[in-house]
């Protein structure tokens, strides 16, 4: 159970990346074994990838999902303005269970359905095609960004001081093996000049 005194654990996603949902629901199952709580915040990888980056070396389809990548973190940014942070984790929850777990990544209804299921106005699905909230993303972006660089994505984990991209992983750990992958981002956040751990993904992710 999740209480006032638990560890909370900035997180730093796009809802719109399989690789950060399949982590936010690894961080879920922490919640449960370790006394951490995660606490939800919004990246851009339209803004990483096509402003930040200049969109260098984008293939043309990537550079149009990249496009339609601002819709759900728009909305998100919206929602977080009329509510406060905490209404991301449940809108975030609505959104990816449609998008990775049902997979209805083209599906326009997507955002009011998830909205609605939140508790929140329909009416930020407007947001989507909207600059107005762009600035907030921005900010909460360059929060994790200006700390774990440019060569990374979504999601970004920030323990004990320390940003980390990750971690990478499918399927989900669950229970006491999701709390052991935890254990260990502690130890190598708290070693003073640790960057990187790394292989080739030889998988799709998986949201079971």
């Amino acid at each position: 159970m999740v209480t006032q005194a638990d560890q909370a654990v900035p997180f730093w996603f796009d809802p719109l990346c399989p690789w950060a949902w399949i982590t936010s629901r690894w961080l879920l199952e922490v919640e449960q074994v370790r006394p951490v709580r995660a606490d939800w915040r919004i990246m851009s990888l339209a803004y990483l990838n096509l402003v930040q980056r200049d969109g260098k070396d984008l293939s043309d389809d990537y550079r149009d999902r990249m496009t339609k990548a601002w819709a759900s973190v728009r909305v998100c940014s919206a929602a977080a303005e009329h509510g406060g942070r905490a209404v991301l984790g449940p809108l975030y929850t609505a959104i990816g269970t449609r998008l990775h777990d049902q997979g209805r990544r083209g599906d326009p209804a997507v955002l009011t359905e998830a909205l609605e299921e939140a508790g929140l106005p329909v009416a930020l699905a407007k947001a989507a095609d909207s600059t107005e909230f762009d600035r907030l993303i921005i900010d909460s972006h360059d929060e994790a960004f200006n700390e774990v660089g440019l060569d990374v994505g979504t999601p970004v984990l920030r323990i004990a001081g320390t940003h980390l991209f990750g971690p990478v992983v499918t399927p989900i750990p669950r229970g006491e093996a999701a709390g052991r992958l935890w254990d260990g981002l502690v130890l190598v956040a708290g070693t003073e000049g640790f960057f990187e751990l790394k292989r080739t993904r030889d998988r799709a992710p998986s949201f079971e």
